[in-house]
């Protein structure tokens, strides 16, 4: 896991003189943007630094005793060695021999390692650079292509070897040095760079800002060809995509495709794939490869689709080119030369900033930052800012700076001429709303359930929206459910946080795209017309059958679950021999399933085909299409194309939508189109938390985490998705299978079932917080006890006998009721082993001061009454630990009295965040995500919002108030270290917090918080509460604290910054053991939410967002919010218990 955010620019004369003051220049504005990089928990080695330049002709010259003349032709190879010199020299030679390249000189660079801090020096490789001459004859393009030729021959060797050799460039145009720094140690490491002889008439620099546990002196920037600042949302697609390219990328010769596989080398850092995929298209293909502007233009497209500004041409140009290469979408700004032009450009988003600076006599400097480059002495300056979508580019040879360069590529070739001849509308076809016969039966056998068809179904066929509920999930996680799961709920979806923002899939509708192309794509290296001969469809959800060949996706029910495995793999064998035959289009498809024949999951059918052909070589010849009864919500369909299928017709789904919605004429169609509708919408969120914009670059990316799947199946169906605690094999899947299949085809028809994923009911799935849990706690929190205190035996109605009338004993019943449950989360299955021999009560941390670890969820006022959220407060305070506002405000009465709110929250919408607010906060929490829906912003029903709570967040009543996705000012890691620093001016002794959620990679950002001076980490799970959430996003996002915990513990502990923060965690925990579980786990602090709720009265009615609770939490109705009951004594009690457990 990589993840960074930098700081990143150049400088270049536009007539393309040669001079030492745009090195100077470049140093400097490198220098001036070293806040946006970050240092290792040394405090002195920073995460990388850089400069791409010109070869410095005269520089060379001198080194090597050769003329001006003769060094103007050679290139250089600048090598990071760590084995033997002599075989990096001669690895070095062999690979530029066999590409008719001699090596003339070996220099070793000087360097002064005390420029270094500790880590730097510990990993510092031998820098040598290789002095090169091309073939006799060779054009520059030609030389340029063999030097790429050759560098990946040393990088094949080197993997075969295992020799640790890395080539930061290799060129007859430019030079990258880089190093394990910080911006202002660059220059004094590298002496080269302060000669008065390195000049240059461009440089492009960068400095990084790495969450990566360990930085490395390989991942500094810039590449061979840009610096990108920002972070490729889309990278699993897209490596995925390129992967399935390898053999196939359009060279005449098998040698030659056998050179470049792997493609990419998937260990490098997104960026480092970004620039050897332009330096793929800009180096090879006919001609010499495509000019450097067509390169980024293709892989990085503006949002064209829905742009009304772009001419026919440049539209055409985006279009046509989509039939080749999917969008690489960021946030990404990117700097990039070929060595004959320098450039900059945004992706559609525009959400990392580049501000340029154009001088009266050509010195054009363009940076993160207005004003990092001084430009005093070159007369009037023009000063700009790239948009989303822009590019700029300086080129001497051809008149200098060009502001529409995507323009003028475009009209090189006929582009619109080549789509008209070519492609193809297609349609999603006709919904037919006949209803079938065995509907039911169909139901049954594909998972479908009564909560289905009532909570998500019948709510997206009526209205055209999924629903929204609250109080989180407090089910076992899918692999240790006592009732059969869908094999879609161990996917859990994955998004961004901190590193790359979520997107608003609602205001940013018009750069997101669910179209797809279908039929065989062309090699990416060749541009020819009949690339464009593919199927159009406007959106992935198919109404109607679709055309194709069909591959059978069942198995007989009479071969048992041994049946399943076998069938998986017969499936992909189906489709790699039919793509062979030239079948451009499969469709996997359920249809035979019935009496005799059992359906085989959907997604493992999808992912088996995708994976086959990605071993075959043939994926980029073929489409998928899946044709499935099982798929019936938004997740499911997201998760088939994210195992590669391009297009799903959900067949069982619509019919269902339809006999819903068939009380009247058309009406049946209606439903269906509404149906799918609510899917579209859930789709485009679901790519939204990710941040990412097009459904093309999301397909195939895996872009979900496996819980409970185990690795036969991952390995044979979603081979390198991550899943954490293993799991399930194909004899499992295949009983649950059968078991509905029986059920479904027996004599009679069962009904169906009710498991009760989502609502408690008896006889069902086991909830955490049941109402046996529920009284139990309720009894712990009596403030009757006080009075009632009796040694009297007795009964309480629930056959059991009361023998004592104290607290103490209440909550061990309490405990023992919690702890004795099925097994429902990872710490469930975890035993707790003594260190030594039991020691006294006296001699550990006394229970005041646990209390001082404990806070409360982030509730805000406004998804609960006012009465409910003072009294949390004000129990937290006198216990010595900490409420926490929740997002949405704080009433300015509380502030000076004991229900004041110790943690305030500062959210995306900013709700009630004033300067006020803040001063009186002993810690400001920034939420970045939250359990029950991460990845999207915070929602509070419109009739919640009151008078008073319009007051409280500067709105008005009566207007739902949805928070967006992302924080408008942290589009980076650096960007919530301002944050975080702007915090602490406003209130400079309070703690700042950063609330993420439990994700796999979720280490990697917390590293990143700990280097943005944060002080607290709170690592939520995805059980968490909440007020109102998705549907979808409470049952699917996000995995439990305990996977994410462990990781950021582990992370920062490797990358020695374990010191800096304390851990926080929270997510359903209840009792002193899960106190335990999550302090062995790495936390300091705990926060509990639900639980809190619970002690001062709530019954989980699970009526948050319909503002009708009965017991007047979670409502703002003034004559519910009277039944009011709870104290502050109740919550002090609960949570005193739970600390004398602990």
């Amino acid at each position: 896991m990589d993840r960074d955010a930098c700081g990143i620019g150049f400088v270049a004369d536009g007539a393309g003189r040669t001079g030492r003051e745009l090195v100077d220049r470049a140093l400097e504005g490198l220098c001036r943007l070293r806040h946006r990089g970050a240092v290792d928990a040394d405090a002195r080695t920073g995460d990388g630094a850089g400069l791409l330049v010109p070869i410095p002709t005269r520089f060379i010259a001198r080194e090597i005793g050769a003329t001006d003349r003769e060094a103007a032709r050679l290139g250089v190879a600048m090598v990071f060695g760590r084995g033997d010199d002599g075989d990096t020299r001669s690895a070095i030679a062999e690979a530029c021999a066999a590409e008719s390249i001699r090596v003339v000189a070996w220099r070793e660079v000087p360097a002064e390692p005390t420029a270094l801090g500790a880590r730097g020096r510990s990993t510092m490789p031998r820098m040598l650079q290789a002095i090169l001459e091309p073939p006799d004859g060779a054009s520059a393009r030609e030389s340029e292509r063999l030097a790429l030729r050759a560098r990946r021959r040393v990088e094949r060797e080197a993997r075969a070897r295992g020799a640790q050799l890395y080539v930061a460039s290799l060129s007859f145009r430019t030079i990258t040095y880089k190093a394990l720094v910080a911006a202002d140690q660059l220059a004094a490491f590298y002496p080269d760079l302060r000669d008065p002889a390195f000049e240059a008439w461009f440089a492009i620099f960068h400095q990084r800002y790495s969450t990566n546990t360990s930085p490395t002196w390989e991942r500094a920037q810039p590449f061979r060809m840009l610096c990108h600042n920002g972070e490729i949302n889309t990278i699993a697609g897209n490596v995925h995509r390129m992967r399935g390219r390898e053999g196939r990328l359009g060279f005449p010769d098998a040698s030659d495709e056998e050179l470049y596989s792997p493609v990419l080398d998937e260990d490098g850092s997104d960026s480092a794939m970004l620039d050897e995929s332009v330096e793929l298209l800009s180096r090879e293909g006919p001609g010499g490869g495509r000019d450097i502007r067509h390169a980024v233009a293709m892989l990085v497209p503006a949002a064209w689709e829905s742009d009304p500004d772009l001419s026919e041409e440049v539209r055409a140009f985006y279009r046509w080119h989509e039939s080749l290469v999917e969008p690489w979408d960021g946030p990404a700004a990117l700097v990039f030369t070929d060595g004959f032009a320098v450039g900059a450009a945004l992706d559609r988003n525009g959400l990392r900033p580049l501000r340029y600076a154009l001088c009266e006599d050509g010195f054009v400097a363009c940076a993160s930052e207005a004003g990092a480059v001084d430009t005093s002495g070159h007369g009037s300056v023009r000063r700009g800012k790239l948009g989303p979508g822009e590019m700029m580019l300086l080129d001497p040879r051809a008149g200098g700076l060009q502001r529409d360069p995507v323009a003028r590529v475009a009209r090189q070739r006929p582009y619109a001429t080549w789509l008209g001849a070519h492609r193809v509308a297609g349609s999603a076809g006709r919904p037919d709303p006949s209803v079938p016969t065995d509907l039911q039966r169909r139901q049954v056998a594909h998972a479908y359930t009564r909560e289905d068809l009532s909570l998500a179904l019948r709510p997206a066929a009526s209205s055209g929206k999924e629903p929204t509920l609250s109080m989180g999930d407090d089910a076992p996680i899918a692999p240790f459910s006592e009732h059969r799961r869908p094999l879609a709920n161990h996917f859990k979806q994955r998004f961004a946080q901190v590193t790359n923002p979520a997107m608003d899939h609602l205001r940013e509708r018009s750069v997101m795209s669910l179209r797809v192309l279908l039929g065989p794509r062309d090699p990416i290296l060749w541009e020819r017309p009949e690339a464009a001969g593919l199927v159009e469809y406007p959106t992935f959800l198919l109404l109607g059958s679709p055309d194709g060949d069909r591959l059978d996706a069942t198995w007989a029910a009479s071969h048992g679950p041994g049946g399943l495995r076998a069938a998986v793999h017969r499936l992909g064998e189906n489709a790699v021999e039919a793509s062979r035959r030239g079948a451009y289009i499969l469709v996997v498809t359920d249809e035979a399933a019935g009496p005799d024949r059992c359906s085989i999951p959907s997604l493992l059918a999808a992912g088996a085909v995708n994976a086959s052909l990605l071993r075959a070589g043939l994926r980029s010849r073929t489409s998928i299409v899946v044709q499935a009864d099982d798929a019936h919500d938004s997740h499911h369909l997201a998760c088939l194309v994210a195992v590669g299928a391009e297009a799903v017709h959900p067949r069982l789904a619509l019919q269902t939508a339809a006999s819903l919605g068939s009380n009247g004429d058309g009406e049946g169609t209606a439903a269906m189109l509404r149906f799918a509708g609510a899917m579209e919408e859930g789709v485009l969120k679901i790519l939204a938390k990710l941040g990412i914009s097009c459904l093309d670059s999301y397909r195939g990316g895996q872009a979900f985490d496996l819980l409970g799947l185990g690795a036969e199946v991952v390995q044979t169906c979603f081979p390198g998705a991550a899943s954490p605690i293993g799991g399930i094999g194909f004899e499992r899947i295949a009983m649950d299978q059968l078991e509905r299949h029986a059920e479904a085809f027996g004599p009679q028809t069962a009904p169906l079932p009710n498991p009760g994923f989502v609502k408690f009911h008896r006889g069902g799935e086991h909830h955490a917080s049941n109402p046996d849990v529920v009284r139990a706690l309720h009894r712990v929190v009596d403030p009757g006890l006080e009075r009632l205190r009796s040694t009297a035996a007795g009964d309480d109605g629930d056959g059991e006998a009361d023998d004592v009338r104290d607290r103490p004993a209440l909550y061990r019943r309490f405990s023992q009721l919690v702890e004795s449950r099925p097994p429902s989360a990872p710490r469930d299955l975890l035993d707790l082993q003594p260190v030594g021999p039991p020691i006294a009560v006296d001699e550990v941390e006394p229970a005041s001061a646990i209390l001082r670890r404990f806070s409360t969820g982030a509730i805000s006022h406004g998804a609960i009454s006012k009465e409910a959220h003072e009294t949390l407060a004000i129990a937290m305070n006198r216990i010595g630990g900490r409420s926490n506002t929740g997002e949405g405000g704080e009433d300015p009465v509380r502030y000076r009295t004991e229900a004041n709110s110790r943690i305030k929250q500062v959210a995306s919408g900013r709700f009630g965040v004033t300067p006020e607010y803040c001063a009186f906060a002993d810690e400001l929490q920034i939420k970045i995500a939250q359990g029950s829906k991460p990845g999207e912003g915070g929602q509070l029903p419109g009739h919640k919002v009151t008078e008073e709570i319009a007051r409280l967040r500067h709105t008005q009543p009566g207007v739902a108030l949805i928070s967006p996705a992302p924080h408008h000012d942290i589009y980076s890691i650096e960007d919530l270290a301002q944050l975080v620093f702007d915090l602490k001016q406003v209130n400079p002794v309070a703690e700042v917090s950063v609330k993420l959620v439990a994700e796999i990679g979720v280490g990697t950002v917390a590293a990143g918080v700990a280097k943005g001076l944060a002080e607290i980490v709170h690592i939520a799970g995805a059980d968490g509460g909440t007020g109102a959430s998705p549907l979808g996003s409470i049952k699917n996002a996000g995995l439990p604290w305990e996977i994410g915990l462990a990781e950021t513990q582990r992370a920062l502990v490797e990358s020695g910054l374990r010191g800096r923060v304390r851990l926080r965690a929270d997510g359903g925990m209840k009792t002193g053991r899960d106190v335990l579980v999550a302090a062995l786990l790495g936390a300091d602090e705990y926060a509990f939410g639900t639980a809190a709720l619970l002690a001062e009265g709530c019954i989980m009615v699970r009526t948050c967002h319909l503002d009708t609770c009965p017991v007047g939490i979670a409502t703002q109705r003034p004559d519910l919010r009277s039944k009011f009951a709870g104290t502050s004594e109740m919550v002090a009690a609960y949570l005193e218990a739970v600390a004398d457990e602990v």
